[in-house]
């Protein structure tokens, strides 16, 4: 899908390159899978913000997504591509043998009308869902399951993909968007293809109004700060800051390493992410 460019009528106009909605389904959202949506404007459930610069925003209604894909051996068929305000991936409204209908991420190369399926038996092909056991080496992946029956919970943002490298035992070797190898059940299960709007990486909003709609406050530098507010504030004039940045909380934010040690999953871990890591 390609990006769209607009004519430089208004300053937020002339660097702006926004999705072409034109392969999304004119269709409104299915009802029986809508549901309401609070805004938090990042804060907890005690009223702290534990999430900076978001608030405001259109409101917005939840789409129910099915991605645990438990409906095995029924055969659907794909009626509508639609744009999703929660996530950066396309959805797909596909409608069951039985009558039921279910949103699921949406895969690049799956036209309306496809007839998708999940199961141990189904075939091999972009938007069936399968065990890792029966997908063969090399495919990509979207929509992986951490444990089985969990639900997909890794690579499901848009452009995004895994690849299913190697099997041994009752393992697979599959590596992730980051470039992490790691070792996952043979019954976990994945979809097979890539995920949908893969050019959401190179969008320009152009203007401050269009982050304001999508629930984005202006971000404000720790520098900008008084003391009180930010270890990097005060100072007389544009203060150097000493040591190593960091977030409000003092936690390096900097390419800091986030990720507990002490964690079981390290034990699955292959390769880890990144130049030279282990």
């Amino acid at each position: 899908m390609a990006l769209k460019r607009y004519k430089p009528t208004t300053p937020g106009r002339r660097h702006a390159e926004l999705p072409d909605y034109s392969e999304l389904s004119q269709v409104a959202p299915e009802k029986s899978l809508l549901r309401p949506k609070p805004k938090k404007a990042g804060r907890n459930s005690q009223g702290h913000i534990t999430a900076r610069w978001r608030g405001g925003g259109h409101k917005r209604q939840y789409r129910v997504i099915d991605f645990a894909r438990g409906k095995d051996g029924i055969p659907a068929r794909v009626m509508t591509r639609e744009y999703d305000p929660n996530r950066s991936a396309w959805i797909t409204l596909l409608n069951y043998a039985d009558g039921e209908k279910r949103y699921i991420i949406a895969p690049v190369e799956l036209p309306v009308g496809a007839v998708v399926e999940a199961g141990e038996n189904a075939e091999v092909s972009v938007g069936n869902s399968l065990p890792l056991a029966k997908i063969p080496l090399g495919s990509t992946i979207h929509n992986l399951e951490f444990y089985p029956k969990s639900g997909g919970a890794i690579a499901r943002s848009a452009g995004t993909s895994a690849k299913l490298i190697g099997k041994e035992a009752d393992q697979a070797h599959v590596r992730l968007p980051s470039g992490e190898v790691r070792l996952f059940r043979l019954d976990c299960r994945a979809t097979v293809g890539e995920v949908s709007n893969p050019d959401h990486k190179n969008v320009k909003h152009g203007s401050a109004g269009r982050m304001r709609h999508l629930g984005w406050k202006p971000e404000v530098r720790g520098t900008a700060m008084n003391p009180v507010d930010h270890p990097h504030g005060g100072g007389e004039g544009r203060g150097h800051v000493g040591g190593p940045k960091v977030s409000p909380t003092g936690k390096t934010a900097k390419g800091g390493r986030t990720r507990n040690p002490r964690k079981k999953s390290k034990a699955l871990i292959v390769r880890h992410a990144g130049k030279g890591r282990r």
